[in-house]
């Protein structure tokens, strides 16, 4: 076979160019990206030689190879790990196929010096390689194959594969950096045992410089987490992340522990200062690796780690788990279960600490984070009060997020509720006519914005005895709760009572209800409305508003119920219509006031309106008559 000649995906062509030119302050990071992917490439082949030992043949001691050609302007980096063949250097080195990329490629701004932070989320590794070199060789030869090949770019856009039996290593990959002449530093064996010592003496086998003739390890080459966490200083832990995670942020949280007993286990685990850009892909995992005994076993054991935990990166090492057990077994294997158990609880009763010490820091995870954690509370009935201890909330009483905990100690004498209103804008929702009535008698209402909540509020019902209630359904129970906030107008608080006493309102309500027909369930006072005129409501029996519009956003849903219109009989605009209600030929002229009045409900809702045309021709007419 001749060589071949294959253009890059279109992300990574776009994302090589940002790479190459913005990604890092420092371009020495692309050793270090080297590296890690050098020693993931031993891991697997550890892995794949519990099972098939001919592969290791004469060469088990796994190391990574640093060699440099000053005259050549020449880096090598080498290792003897799982190795690829063509199609997986194609695959590897040519496309991106992790989920979402197409999307989060074709988010980028165009703005290298913005468009890097989001990148270094994505994880780019190899790429980094063109920011110090304008030619890259990869010499290849996968563990049990015979045939070698030699993939080689200069990054614009096309790269060549061809075979390349004599020049590939016996096993394992080599990557040769072109070194461009502004990088030709980094062929001084110097400035390269200070980057292998910053960015990588964490890794668990030998780092070699070869020079000379001679071999010298330039790391500890033993696994970080097996260190006591007094020998680990903050700057190893953050390297370590970076290379667990392949991650470009630094840690929020670092969590090592070790536990002895009926389950021996360490554990290192991070949580990200940054989201994810794939978090809420449906199809993503968490990024823990589990070893047995130092040893890789596998980074898709879906047992180890709850998917609202999936944020997660980091090590799981068991002592106890057998080496040879297949990865499909283990999300069966009831060790895995107990090391979940455990991992869960050390992880929530951190973050706990964190919301208790620092909660602006906290603030921060949970605007990252929070969303997923709650899955947890409808997912994980044994750790729902945990979780909801967690959980932070927009407020109507608070600027900042707020807990349970708190709403619990502001609440009105003989308030048996915690309030909530659902949506998907919060700056929208905190203009809902729903809060009026409940902020006028100074009732916190909680503002929840994840479409997760819809789920999860059914599953609690309550907290601490307190049930969960939105300010969109069924009647709103505010007349045991004295007005603080009068509405424009009002002379003194419950100055509406008259209103509501006015025989015009049964009049106006009737008229409502007969312009309206089966348009609305029905038609009614509140006092849950100060400034506006009407609202729609759900009754108590029917779906939230909010879960309902998800639903038949999604396609779960073909019919929506029909809806509850309030009228504020407070209001100038229903007092007005109310005096002209009682009058000869009112059911004529007020059957297009029905019809504005509950589009304008509508509207405010947030609904697309089922007849645009018509509420246009009735505004207009209105307007006309106003203007006679």
């Amino acid at each position: 076979m001749t060589e071949q000649k294959f253009g890059f995906q279109a992300e990574v062509a776009k994302l090589l160019d940002i790479v190459a030119h913005a990604l890092y302050s420092e371009r020495e990071v692309f050793l270090r990206e080297l590296i890690s992917n050098a020693s993931d490439a031993c891991d697997k082949l550890r892995y794949a030689a519990l099972t098939r030992p001919e592969l290791l043949a004469e060469d088990g001691e796994f190391r990574v190879t640093l060699s440099a050609d000053a005259k050549a302007r020449t880096l090598t980096v080498a290792d003897n790990g799982i190795g690829m063949n063509r199609q997986e250097l194609i695959d590897n080195l040519g496309t991106i196929a992790r989920s979402g990329t197409a999307a989060f490629v074709a988010g980028l701004s165009g703005d290298k010096g913005k468009d890097a932070s989001l990148i270094g989320q994505f994880g780019v590794g190899f790429y980094a390689s063109f920011m110090v070199a304008d030619k890259v060789e990869v010499l290849s030869r996968l563990a049990g194959e015979t045939e070698g090949w030699r993939w080689t770019s200069d990054g614009k856009g096309e790269f060549t594969v061809e075979p390349a039996d004599a020049a590939a290593p016996k096993r394992g990959t080599a990557v040769v950096l072109h070194l461009k002449k502004d990088a030709a530093e980094f062929t001084e064996p110097g400035r390269l045992r200070r980057i292998v010592q910053r960015y990588s003496d964490h890794i668990g086998l030998p780092i070699v410089l070869a020079e000379g003739g001679k071999d010298e390890t330039l790391n500890q080459a033993s696994a970080l987490w097996t260190r006591p966490k007094s020998d680990i200083t903050k700057e190893q832990y953050a390297e370590f992340y970076h290379h667990v995670g392949h991650a470009f942020d630094e840690p929020w949280l670092t969590v090592h522990w070790k536990a002895e007993g009926k389950i021996e286990y360490t554990g290192l685990l991070f949580v990200p200062s940054a989201r994810p850009f794939d978090l809420f892909q449906p199809e993503r995992e968490h990024r823990v690796k589990l070893y047995v005994r130092r040893v890789f076993i596998t980074d898709h054991c879906k047992g180890l780690v709850p998917p609202y935990l999936r944020f997660l990166r980091g090590v799981i090492d068991s002592e106890d788990l057998p080496l040879n057990i297949s990865r499909e077994m283990l999300q069966h294997n009831p060790m895995v279960a107990k090391i979940q158990a455990a991992l869960v609880k050390r992880v929530l009763g951190e973050l706990a600490k964190q919301a208790e010490k620092a909660p602006d820091d906290y603030a921060a995870f949970w605007d990252n984070f929070g969303a997923v954690l709650k899955e947890g509370i409808y997912r994980d009935a044994e750790r729902r009060d945990e979780l909801l201890g967690l959980a932070r909330f927009g407020s109507t009483a608070e600027v900042k997020p707020t807990s349970l905990e708190a709403y619990l100690g502001r609440m009105k004498e003989g308030q048996e509720n915690i309030y909530y209103l659902s949506g998907e804008d919060e700056a929208a929702l905190r203009r809902s006519p729903h809060l009026e009535g409940f902020v006028a008698r100074g009732l916190e209402v909680l503002i929840l914005t994840d479409a997760v909540d819809e789920f999860w509020l059914p599953a609690v019902g309550a907290y601490k005895g307190k049930s969960f209630r939105s300010v969109t359904k069924g009647a709103a129970e505010l007349d045991k709760f004295k007005v603080e906030m009068p509405a424009a107008g009002q002379d003194k608080p419950d100055a509406d009572k008259s209103d509501r006493a006015d025989k015009g309102v049964a009049s106006l309500i009737a008229l409502l209800k007969l312009s309206l027909k089966d348009a609305v369930k029905d038609v009614r006072t509140t006092n849950r409305l100060t400034d506006s005129p009407v609202c729609l409501v759900a009754d108590d029996s029917d779906m939230d508003i909010h879960l309902e519009r998800l639903l038949k956003q999604h396609h779960q849903l073909d019919a929506a119920a029909k809806r509850i219109l309030e009228i504020n009989p407070a209001h100038g605009v229903i007092r007005a219509l109310a005096a002209r209600a009682g009058e000869k030929g009112a059911a004529d002229e007020l059957a297009d006031m029905a019809l504005l009045l509950l589009d304008q409900a509508r509207i405010v809702e947030g609904e697309t309106l089922p007849d645009p045309a018509a509420f246009g021709r009735r505004l207009a007419t209105l307007m006309e008559k106003r203007l006679a």
